[in-house]
């Protein structure tokens, strides 16, 4: 019998019970200068413990306890396939299961469920573009619709949407049709005061497309003043949902207006103000609709029929997501957990291994797939107290990567500048800290820092063909990473991977624009499991959510489908 591990159980439940939850813990988004401000949580879609990301436990009971009583001796026996596995049984139970060549080890261990959901944004429109407003940082991309590209621009700190011709709607929506409960909110202001008709701008949200959609909408009149409406419109048919209200007077032009809609179920609430003003304590309006469920959040911009003075311009220079819930948050739940050896197991069954095994039964110490979650939305920071790490953060939410002028990503991001330290590698390679590149990981990094700095596999500063260290770029861990192939390619489909297992490396040439004679792998990510739809779901640090994810925007995060991974999945490997 072995219960060396039944410490460490215990411990874990000391702190919870039940769960490990993210939300609460991490730092807030980003905002503009001068808007900090409180927001309450949503309620958690049913059967998630947290709005935001968590792993989730079951309560304590006696199936804990089942893992850590073996028998002796322990069985091996070496399964037919290729690459060779070694599974270790304890009577007819499964207790671990060894590849050969392969450090990872997959040991079955209490249930978990790995939960993602939307995460906080905030865009404060800090790039140069023409014709596009490009992505917002971790919210997605914006979608600009009519009726010209050329009407919508940006400028450091303003999003514009230029009113160049009357009776046509513009709209800018972020690319996540998945957003139910919302806590939104916009700060614009028009550059004139219209002539002959009115202009309008409204926060959209439960937006279908731009005949379907939700908005509260502020109208900006002649006179100057400004009325609040909230609607909807259904196949082009507008639908008042309360009266309007007209909330000041002898408005000038350039007064920026903040707009807030919160959105649970059923129940929308709108309030509207001045933003040089203290947010109203009460909701301007209060009412229940059931047309539109889940949709986009976005802006919306018109000038009315007989508007005179044209263009007239909608300066938007903030737009938040304080809070929010996807309709079905991509779940994983599976009892397997992926540990790793010192070495590569040989295919040997020694005593030495098998001790390995014997303390490893019912551990609940963090795994590969624990510490790849703790990179996700929410998670909470976690520093060293000692080691070449000491007082660095080496754990907790990330990003993918800073800013550049247009507001796309850069990658460059590897494990050790996440924890803003320079490395020196075991072949005596130096590699500095980079200033702008603290908290960020981009796919091969975040690969690294799972498996090299947590789980100890050695890593190189850059290529390495050696097959012994961890190289710095996928491309290069598809040929030469630590381990053995488990699938590849043959050059049309991707690979089946009937052998595909929880911890394994999926790599993809996810990026048509650099296909030559020799395809390139150019992203990497983490196997975890099955999701509720029996879909194999993947981690992988992204550019569109801006860090690692298991959720599908900008892309499902599924090896199976027609979506773009699914697709271009290029080699399984095994660490």
């Amino acid at each position: 019998m072995s219960i060396t591990s039944r410490r460490s159980l215990l411990a874990v439940f000391a702190a919870s019970a039940a769960s490990v939850p993210f939300s609460g813990l991490a730092a807030a988004p980003a905002r503009a200068a001068g808007s900090v401000h409180t927001v309450e949580p949503l309620a958690a879609p049913a059967g998630l413990t947290s709005a935001r990301s968590s792993v989730t436990l079951p309560p304590l009971n006696a199936s804990y306890f089942t893992q850590v009583t073996l028998s002796t001796p322990l069985t091996a026996t070496v399964l037919p396939g290729t690459p060779a596995r070694t599974e270790v049984t304890s009577g007819s139970r499964r207790v671990a299961l060894l590849t050969h060549g392969a450090r990872t080890v997959v040991l079955p261990g209490p249930e978990r469920t790995f939960t993602e959901n939307k995460k906080p944004f905030a865009d404060d429109f800090q790039r140069t573009l023409a014709a596009t407003w490009g992505s917002s940082p971790g919210g997605g991309s914006w979608s600009t619709l009519g009726p010209a590209d050329t009407d919508y621009s940006v400028a450091p700190g303003t999003g514009v949407i230029a009113l160049t011709t009357d009776y046509a709607s513009r709209h800018a929506s972020v690319r996540d049709g998945e957003i139910t409960d919302v806590d939104v909110r916009s700060v614009a202001r028009l550059d004139k005061v219209p002539t002959g008709q009115a202009c309008s701008y409204a926060l959209s949200f439960g937006y279908q497309d731009t005949h379907n959609n939700y908005r509260a909408r502020l109208s900006f009149t002649t006179g100057g003043d400004v009325q609040l409406r909230v609607e909807k419109e259904v196949a082009d048919a507008v639908t008042q949902l309360t009266s309007a209200t007209t909330l000041a007077t002898n408005v000038p032009a350039g007064t920026d207006w903040t707009i807030r809609v919160r959105r649970e179920g059923t129940r929308i609430r709108v309030k509207a103000w001045r933003s040089a003003a203290t947010e109203p304590s009460a909701w301007a309006v209060d009412v229940t609709d059931t047309t539109f469920g889940k949709g986009r959040v976005g802006l919306r911009a018109l000038a009315n029929d007989g508007c005179t003075n044209l263009p007239v311009r909608l300066l938007v220079s903030h737009f938040e997501v304080s809070a929010a819930n996807w309709a079905t948050p991509p779940t994983v739940t599976h009892s397997d957990w992926v540990r790793v050896l010192p070495e590569p197991f040989d295919g040997t069954w020694t005593p030495a291994i098998e001790e390995i095994i014997r303390g490893w039964a019912g551990s609940t110490a963090p795994d590969v797939l624990a510490h790849a979650a703790m990179f996700l939305a929410g998670a909470p920071a976690v520093v060293a107290g000692s080691g070449p790490a000491e007082d660095k953060q080496v754990l907790g939410e990330s990003g993918y990567g800073y800013l550049d002028p247009q507001g796309y990503r850069y990658e460059g991001a590897d494990f050790h500048e996440y924890m803003n330290l320079g490395w020196t590698f075991p072949d005596g390679a130096y590699t500095g800290p980079s200033s702008k590149q603290v908290g960020n990981l981009d796919c091969s990094g975040y690969t690294r820092m799972v498996y090299g700095y947590h789980m100890g596999v050695p890593m190189a500063a850059g290529q390495d063909t050696s097959g012994t260290r961890i190289p710095r770029k996928s491309r290069d861990m598809a040929e030469y990473a630590p381990g053995v192939r488990i699938a590849r390619t043959d050059g049309t489909n991707p690979p089946t991977a009937p052998l595909l297992q929880p911890g394994d490396l999926v790599l993809f040439n996810a990026d048509s624009g650099d296909d030559n004679a020799t395809v390139t792998v150019d992203h990497v990510g983490i196997y975890l499991g099955k999701d509720t739809a029996g879909k194999r779901r993947f981690l992988s640090s992204r550019k569109t959510i801006n860090g690692p994810t298991m959720s599908d925007m900008g892309g499902a995060s599924l090896l199976d489908g027609t979506g773009l991974y699914a697709t271009t999945l290029h080699t399984v490997h095994r660490i």
